[in-house]
């Protein structure tokens, strides 16, 4: 059976989804025939990127609101069908060091990225468990195996979406419904603007996150990395000594990357309208 016939028809919500690895994803999984629902916070954009590739549904959605989230499975449903795969994306990463960050901005990152998540799937659950079918992809980070100064709250919000999406997956194994994390490096979408990848590590493309994905709905399994070096390294020193580990992670410039390194001016559009919402 070939990718696309195991793809093709199927629904797939996907929520961060005007751009970046959302974008992508729904890009690449449309051109093998499924069925694409993006949703967003910034609802201009996603009906921007949806109509300019013919998504078969684009909106507004914000994942931190219960009602504005089952809504949108509602609608979706109404117009595609039940859905098959719900992608959990969205997400943002300030940077900077955690005394500088606003009690408010904290909320935020916790709410869409934690909160976002747990709704989703509880939401996503609620529609796959009556017909023992499904697929909930939480997009995490390689942040959420390790800890990489200037990222405090971001890396806390990753690694309890590993955590969740583990439990969700022993909780209902048998269920005929699926739960997958997917871990990215660093990638270069606005998310990742002024921030140069770590030493030996380059910075992961949209596009081979969205394949990674595309894999998982194929062939399910519990955790993908991209990429496999960086992956490879996350595993490795995870199961140095403690003392050793961070050594290796100051060598590797994990340190400064997010800190002391990162392009201001670059990153100035990304951080207003992440903070902002």
């Amino acid at each position: 059976m070939t990718e696309s016939t195991r793809i093709r028809g199927k629904v797939v919500v996907i929520t961060g989804g005007a751009r970046g690895i959302g974008l992508a994803t729904a890009t690449a999984l449309q051109a093998l025939g499924a069925r694409i629902a993006i949703g967003d916070i910034d609802e201009a954009t996603a009906k921007e990127s949806g109509t300019a590739r013919g998504f078969e549904f684009c909106g507004k959605l914000d994942v931190a609101d219960p009602s504005s989230f089952g809504n949108f499975l509602d609608e979706v449903e109404r117009t595609l069908g039940p859905v098959d795969v719900l992608i959990n994306n969205a997400g943002i990463m300030p940077t900077g060091k955690l005394v500088d960050e606003p009690d408010q901005l904290t909320r935020r990152i916790l709410d869409i990225n934690i909160f976002g998540v747990i709704l989703g799937s509880k939401l996503g659950l609620s529609r796959m468990l009556p017909r023992g079918s499904g697929h909930i992809i939480n997009i995490a980070s390689l942040a959420g195996e390790t800890h990489v100064p200037g990222l405090a709250t971001y890396n806390a919000s990753k690694h309890a979406v590993l955590g969740f999406t583990d439990t969700l997956r022993e909780e209902y194994r048998g269920t005929g419904v699926h739960f997958s994390s997917v871990l990215p490096t660093l990638t270069n979408t606005e998310l990742g603007s002024g921030v140069t990848a770590p030493a030996l590590l380059r910075a992961a493309e949209p596009e081979e996150v969205a394949a990674a994905v595309v894999k998982l709905i194929i062939s399910p399994k519990s955790k993908v990395r991209v990429t496999a070096l960086a992956g490879f390294i996350s595993r490795v020193v995870g199961l140095l000594p403690e003392a050793v580990g961070d050594r290796v992670g100051r060598a590797l410039g994990s340190g400064h990357v997010f800190l002391d390194d990162v392009d201001a001016e670059k990153r100035k559009a990304y951080e207003e309208r992440a903070r902002r919402g």
